[in-house]
């Protein structure tokens, strides 16, 4: 929608290129920063902008933005809620939303609902845990973006520890989507109004019709307190798990944790509105773009913010962690992006079996090339490895060696168990010191090393170090106190490698890099770090570099000017620093370059990845190619591509020689991280055990399984978290729980 006369040029000094949209309380208008990225800029209306009462619920606004952007909601850009005419720019993204989307094709079906279902309760879990109720979760607040359902509109929404401000006369919500103490006692509203709200706009996205619509908004808003929502149309099991979000009383109703384990388990070929029913196909005139306004005006009873339906860019970032906070963040997110192995939960009663309909079909045959062979004796198994700190969520990682696999994370340090049928050889826990968190660093024929993070309130000693074990028996052979910086440098969880027979370590000093011979623990070199940097062990294949970054920018959080150093792995000695263009991850080797995805910053939050750079392994040469948009999720790399895992099951395959997207598909694994590339597939996995096989060509699904587990959506840039061994695909779990079975004879779905 072009601007109009009277429409101002610029906002902020952000030139204006489009109207997207109005509503009762202001404009919402395109306009792109001085990079020429496009961003949504919210313009209050005139005759509020001299209300103070209404310039407080703006600042209150603005300020839940800031606190819950991240991957499910908007990214706030720039905002003056001072202004003479108050504004806020957020990210822009393109897409429909949801009342729009169903306004012109009907009710949403299948896996197309059971993803907007997980999507739409992770984004309210992580909106909750910022300490923000939104009280307004309706179907023009969703935008259905490629990524995934992105919550939008927080202008009624307000910090869980704060007063409710109301303005007098006025019913603050939309009376379709409202809870009943809202409409009754909004002052006391709570998390538990939101889980009200969500099981109402999921029964509209099943059936394109609220649970309690009536006539007007005063029936509507009666039947909402008093009467049974009406839940005749939604299908039957997402019936079960919608019913108890709709309960009047808010303790009755499940928390956004308990409804996601709920919601896991639903099957992918959920049921929509019968055919002939209410609303089924009903269609009008739409636009392209999902920030254009679906009624001009708000409800009677509704007093919204800018209610134009807009998608005022749905944040597809994520708050990077402190990074001078190292062992809570490799706790929480133990070894981030592939640096060491973690898990995912315990299973259900289910053992796996012969491929069959929507699970395992025929296909999944060729997910095993016929040379791949299971380790002797194997069945189908699952084990629960004793002894793991459960309060630490997704921990678990393992690696192979034939018929031993090696796992740890939690408190684990590292156990051995049998790939043929999950028998345990040996256990070692962390002895005596509290532990943060554990992850597993690698393994050579002999050792296993694992990297362990004290607690904070751990007696003394160092708050990190790399634990080396008897491969055979499990017996501590050597441990050393080490730095834990990796994750600010390179944004990965990797102060620890193993390369050959050395395993290369930060200092406990975060002042050099220190080699040992991985078996006895003996020192072969130390190389400190290039003057006014601090470094990071980066393997690539068998060369070994040193990723370095200025100590100002690593004390500001905003590492824009990273240096590569080739290393001799023999005498440790450094070679002459390569400049990359940061802020940058490193993700592994593709022909004769080393990759790098570069991230798309937002302030001092990583917005996605826009691009590659890639270090030629027998030059200094940098390359970069950017690509044609900026892409959220969780990275990995494997079989000569780097793909990236949406929160809601998306997954892009991108070439890091040009950066032109290989292929997209949507499958229905959440919250995955991988890949794994063996035997001719590339497996993902879920944090709820569930397991996808695409095709590396075009992303064909070869199979996928049900949830096998309790777990809940993990940290976004999860390491892997399956293993092949042979033709056998071991996954981790949560809760410290294995479990394997046959890639061509994939457990049925259900």
């Amino acid at each position: 929608m072009s601007l109009r006369g009277g429409d101002p040029a610029e906002i902020g000094g952000y030139p204006l290129e489009a109207r997207l949209g109005s509503g009762g309380m202001g404009t919402v208008f395109l306009a792109r920063t001085a990079s020429g990225r496009p961003v949504a800029i919210k313009l209050i209306h005139q005759q509020f902008a001299g209300d103070e009462e209404f310039r407080i619920r703006f600042r209150q606004e603005v300020a839940a933005a800031r606190r819950v952007s991240g991957a499910f909601t908007a990214a706030v850009v720039d905002a003056d809620p001072e202004a003479e005419h108050p504004w806020m720019a957020t990210a822009y993204i393109e897409g429909h939303t949801l009342a729009q989307r169903i306004a012109k094709t009907g009710p949403l079906t299948g896996a197309e609902l059971r993803i907007l279902a997980i999507g739409l309760t992770e984004a309210l879990r992580d909106i909750h845990r910022a300490g923000v109720v939104h009280r307004d979760l309706k179907p023009s607040n969703v935008v259905l973006s490629p990524e995934g359902p992105r919550v939008i509109d927080f202008g009624i929404s307000r910090a869980a520890d704060q007063q409710t401000l109301t303005m007098t006369g006025r019913v603050i919500g939309t009376p379709p989507f409202m809870s009943p103490e809202q409409l009754q006692a909004p002052r006391g509203v709570g998390p538990l109004s939101d889980v009200f709200s969500l099981g109402t706009l999921l029964v509209y996205a099943a059936t394109g019709q609220g649970p309690f619509d009536a006539d007007s908004p005063y029936m509507t808003a009666y039947q909402v307190v008093h009467e049974e929502p009406s839940l005749g149309d939604v299908p039957t099991a997402l019936r079960a798990v919608v019913e108890p979000c709709l309960e009047k009383d808010p303790e009755a109703r499940p928390s956004t944790d308990e409804l996601l384990v709920r919601l896991r388990d639903l099957p992918t070929d959920l049921g929509g509105t019968p055919a002939g029913g209410v609303h089924a196909g009903r269609t009008r005139d739409m636009k392209t773009q999902h920030h254009l306004t679906t009624a001009d005006t708000p409800p009677p009873t509704a007093l919204t913010g800018v209610d134009t339906g807009t998608g005022t860019g749905a944040a597809i970032g994520r708050r990077l962690r402190r990074r001078w906070r190292p062992v809570l963040a490799a706790a929480v997110a133990v070894a981030a992006i592939g640096g060491g192995v973690a898990a995912v939960t315990s299973g259900g009663p289910d053992e796996p079996g012969t491929a069959g309909k929507g699970g395992g079909s025929d296909k999944g045959s060729i997910a095993a090339a016929p040379g791949a062979a299971l380790p002797d004796g194997f069945e189908p198994w699952r084990k629960t490895v004793r002894g793991g700190r459960e309060d630490i969520p997704d921990e678990l990682r393992c690696v192979a060696r034939g018929d031993a696999l090696f796992c740890g994370g939690g408190g684990v340090v590292a156990t051995r168990v049998r790939a043929s049928d999950g028998s345990r050889v040996w256990t070692e826990n962390s002895p005596g010191v509290p532990v943060q968190g554990m992850h597993l660093v690698g393994a050579t024929n002999d050792t296993v090393f694992g990297y362990r993070f004290a607690a904070e309130d751990a007696p003394g000693g160092p708050a990190t170090e790399v634990v080396a074990l008897d491969a055979k028996h499990g017996t501590e052979l050597w441990f050393v106190p080490s730095g834990a910086q990796s994750t600010a440098v390179t944004g990965r969880t990797r102060d620890a490698v193993v390369i050959g027979s050395s395993v290369i370590t930060v200092d406990a000093s975060n002042s050099r890099l220190e080699a040992r011979d991985a078996r006895s623990g003996s020192v072969t070199w130390k190389t400190p770090f290039p003057a006014g940097t601090r470094c990071s062990p980066v393997p690539a294949g068998a060369r070994l570099y040193a990723m370095c970054a200025p100590g100002a920018e690593l004390e500001a959080s905003a590492v824009r000017n990273p240096t590569l150093h080739v290393v001799d792995r023999v005498k440790g000695t450094l070679g002459k620093a390569i400049a990359v263009k940061g802020p940058v991850v490193p993700m592994g080797v593709a022909g004769d370059a080393l990759v790098f995805l570069r991230q798309h910053m937002e302030g001092p939050a990583s917005a996605g990845y826009d691009g590659v750079a890639r270090v030629s392994l027998t030059s200094p040469k940098v390359s970069y190619s950017r690509f044609a948009k900026t892409y959220d999720g969780t990275p990995g790399m494997g079989g000569g591509a780097v793909y990236l895992s949406g929160q809601t099951g998306l997954v892009t395959a991108l070439d890091p020689a040009t950066g032109r997207k290989k292929w997209s598909r949507q499958t229905s694994v959440e919250g995955a991280s991988g890949p794994v590339a063996a035997a001719g597939a590339l497996y993902f996995s879920s944090a709820s055990g569930r397991v996808v096989a695409l095709s590396p060509r075009d992303g064909e699904p070869l199979w996928t399984t049900d949830p096998r587990a309790q777990g809940l959506t993990g940290e976004l840039g999860a390491s892997p978290r399956v293993t092949v061994a042979g033709r056998a695909v071991v996954v981790a779990a949560a809760g410290n729980t294995l479990f394997a079975f046959d890639a061509a004879k994939p457990p049925k779905s259900r």
